[in-house]
């Protein structure tokens, strides 16, 4: 008791139990800006050690979001995160200190912005690439109601090689609105002189007196009859030459920007002092700051790329709290990066593309060992799909490593670039299905549905580890464009075959005889359909379970023969339903004449899934073992238990 007494007058001294809002931040001295930062950060490595999220990009930009919370009046003044994934300050000083304890947890806050959680959340994000179009749109319409507002969009260095946040810059310059872009630079290494001086620079020219003489200047040399003109273009070029030489703003200029900076992000009396001069300028602006990831916390800032999205971790020493052990499953995303490897050794036409993400989707190791033949192509998902295209055009074997939710960012290049051109491509949809607490932009519940109902595409999907490896070679020595998806996290660990075979497009996989009713999975689903089987034939329920490995094109023979023979289908997938492999099924037995036979599906209803454990989502939705089980079981009990019959089981195939 004595030590719960110490301890609740230092909670309740903090100065971030103090900030309800950002009036209440305004109201702090200036003086203790600093300590507000750290107590920000404390608090964010607590829950974020705890459950897990975005910890270096966070802990990057503490000192920024005050000073942007500090300065200006954001229940006018409107404020975009890209991507999200460096919001927790902000959600701190916007009255959800409380609620942070829950963050990414089932029914807590959302690790992402999220309009539905806070009114300061102006728009939700979890993709990149998509805050100055954004704000652009809000500042135009801002502009349409006649309202003066400033609209800032926080974009990251990383996030800028989006092709769409270049598109947003290109009309931003045109249209001329009051919009602020706040560039959060955390690559870029400049020495401390420049930077200090750039720094010092861009505050003093930022200033009223400076920005007041550069517009007096201008209307007085465009007055002078004859060479006004002249001189003005003289005086412009001038400046900007002057400018190149101390920033790289050169190409932000031409686009119609204002550039301010580089800016000491870690600064908060430089960054306060800036944004207020930027406050009362007007038109696009572009303010560069340097920040560091992981700032403030050893291990994130040595190794920023492991501590972007953790899970729990032990906060002293920086480890994971569940150590692996040596013989736990291997992740898919491994066996995925591995197989890759032993390919690219086999046969040089195999190229691995990713978007940004080489260590996400285990392709470290090729580029280390193949560089010439590996390309990380920025945030740029369309980019990479038409480069895919082209590589492909000339003999290659492109494997275009994308998670399944960020593919869909590039529709119409694999329609119009890849399946129309009916070119070789290989894409690895890392990351299908539901993906947990990162929540309803990051689960790839989609890709069935818009892959599907392109010509020329396949679309397959391993029910294991073991199985993806036989996937890869036969998208290998595919002729057409082909797309393999897998989940995120561990296997069943299985045993991993030396030698893959390549396997017959369109073929699926009976592993369990019945005639009572046939269960059709798919992917991650084909194992929990065969648990809930087993348990279903205690209850005297047989049920043929199939790996339907296809979803495009599917096994017509094999599904259309066990749904004769049962007179039942139930499909199983961790997919939309609307276009899914479901619907396949369904539309395969209408076109066969099949209407007789009964059909059930299991997968996502018609609704964004939510942020929580994977398990409980799956649970949530009837696609585990339970699930399965249930359904089958209420159905047959619907219609009249039918009598036990005697299967002949084929052992060779039950195994996953």
């Amino acid at each position: 008791m004595v030590e719960d007494k110490k301890e609740m007058p230092s909670y309740l001294s903090r100065l971030l139990d103090q900030v309800g809002g950002p009036n209440d931040l305004k109201g702090l001295e200036p003086k203790d800006l600093p300590e507000l930062a750290r107590e920000i950060r404390e608090e964010i490595l607590s829950v974020v050690s705890r459950c897990g999220g975005h910890l270096a990009s966070n802990l990057g930009v503490v000192e920024l979001t005050i000073a942007l919370h500090r300065v200006f009046d954001l229940e006018r003044d409107r404020l975009v995160w890209d991507v999200g994934h460096q919001c927790y300050a902000h959600k701190l000083l916007t009255g959800r200190l409380e609620e942070f304890q829950t963050l990414r947890q089932w029914g807590g806050l959302s690790g992402f912005p999220k309009r539905e959680e806070s009114p300061f959340d102006v728009f939700g994000t979890g993709h990149a690439g998509t805050s100055i179009s954004s704000a652009l749109g809000i500042a135009e319409a801002k502009s349409m109601k006649g309202e003066k507002a400033k609209v800032i969009a926080v974009i990251g260095d990383g996030s800028m090689t989006a092709g769409l946040a270049f598109e947003g810059l290109n009309q931003a310059g045109m249209l001329d609105r009051d919009l602020i872009v706040v560039l959060n630079d955390n690559e870029m290494s400049i020495s401390p002189n420049v930077g200090a001086l750039a720094s010092y620079l861009s505050r003093v020219m930022t200033g009223q007196l400076a920005n007041r003489f550069r517009n007096e200047m201008k209307s007085f040399l465009q007055t002078l009859p004859g060479l006004g003109q002249s001189f003005y273009r003289w005086a412009k070029h001038a400046e900007e030459f002057f400018k190149g030489f101390l920033t790289p703003g050169v190409l932000f200029e031409e686009l119609g920007f204002k550039y301010v900076g580089p800016i000491e992000g870690h600064r908060l009396d430089h960054l306060i002092e800036t944004f207020e001069n930027v406050a009362e300028m007007d038109g696009p602006i572009l303010v560069h700051v340097i920040t560091k990831k992981g700032k403030g916390y050893g291990p994130a800032e040595s190794d920023p790329a492991h501590f972007h999205g953790v899970g729990a971790f032990d906060l002293r020493s920086g480890r994971p709290l569940q150590q692996l052990s040596h013989g736990r499953a291997k992740t898919y995303t491994e066996v995925f990066g591995r197989t890759l490897c032993r390919m690219a050794r086999r046969d040089d036409r195999v190229v691995a593309i990713t978007a940004a993400m080489p260590g996400g989707t285990g392709l470290e190791g090729f580029s280390k060992k193949f560089p010439n033949r590996f390309y990380d192509i920025g945030i740029a998902e369309q980019h990479a799909v038409t480069f895919a295209a082209g590589l492909a055009v000339e003999g290659f074997k492109p494997f275009v490593a994308i998670y399944s939710t960020f593919l869909q960012r590039a529709y119409d290049e694999i329609v119009h670039d890849v399946c129309l051109q009916n070119l070789p491509v290989a894409f690895a949809l890392d990351r299908a299905g539901i993906v947990g607490e990162d929540g309803p932009t990051h689960h790839g519940v989609f890709d069935f549905c818009y892959l599907r109902h392109i010509p020329n595409m396949v679309v397959m999907v391993p029910k294991d580890e073991n199985e993806l490896q036989h996937v890869m070679e036969t998208a290998r020595v595919a002729q057409s464009p082909l797309a393999f998806r897998y989940p995120r996290g561990r296997g069943y660990g299985v045993p991993l075959d030396r030698q893959w075979r390549p396997i017959e497009i369109g073929k699926g996989e009976l592993l369990r005889h019945g005639d009572h009713v046939a269960i059709l999975a798919i992917g991650s689903t084909v194992l929990p359909s065969l648990e809930a089987a087993e348990e279903l034939a205690r209850h005297g329920i047989q049920a043929a379970v199939v790996n339907g490995r296809f979803v495009k094109p599917l096994d017509t023979e094999l599904i259309c023969r066990l749904s004769e023979e049962t007179g039942r289908v139930l499909t199983v997938e961790e997919n939309a339903l609307e276009g899914g492999f479901g619907s396949a099924v369904l539309e395969l037995l209408q076109a066969r004449g099949l209407d007789a036979v009964k059909v059930r599906r299991l997968g996502i209803p018609d609704v964004f899934v939510e942020h929580g454990p994977p398990e409980r989502l799956r649970r949530i939705y009837g696609i585990d073992k339970a699930g399965i089980f249930n359904a089958v079981d209420e159905w047959m009990s619907e219609e009249g238990r039918p009598e036990r019959k005697a299967v002949v089981f084929d052992l060779k195939k039950i195994s996953v």
